[in-house]
């Protein structure tokens, strides 16, 4: 979907691209086609096949990736994630945000 000039993509979109053929992430609410990097990774395919179709962002800054990995990730960059599934994301994270005060 495209509003505004940026395209973007629902949870359920990336969720769809988990296979060799084709592997979608999301890293900090954008979404990234990494299916070329693959073999490149220095961390090994298996980790990036276990995040696939996901939002990887906590196992992407646990790791403590360099300057230059990130970098790098914006050449995979394809778009942002929906902003409705962002808000869903912060309240499943937060759960202070759903609560009644």
């Amino acid at each position: 979907m495209e509003q505004n000039g940026l395209t973007y993509y629902t949870l359920e979109e990336v969720s769809r691209r988990n296979s060799a053929k084709e592997i979608w992430l999301v890293i900090h609410s954008k979404v990234y086609d990494i299916t070329r990097f693959v073999e490149e990774h220095p961390g090994g395919e298996e980790v990036l096949f276990e995040q696939a179709g996901a939002d990887a962002t906590e196992s992407f800054e646990d790791v403590g990736h360099s300057l230059d990995a990130k970098e790098m990730l914006k050449q995979y960059y394809i778009g942002d994630l929906h902003p409705d599934d962002c808000n869903k994301q912060v309240k499943k994270d937060n759960p202070a945000s759903s609560s009644p005060r």
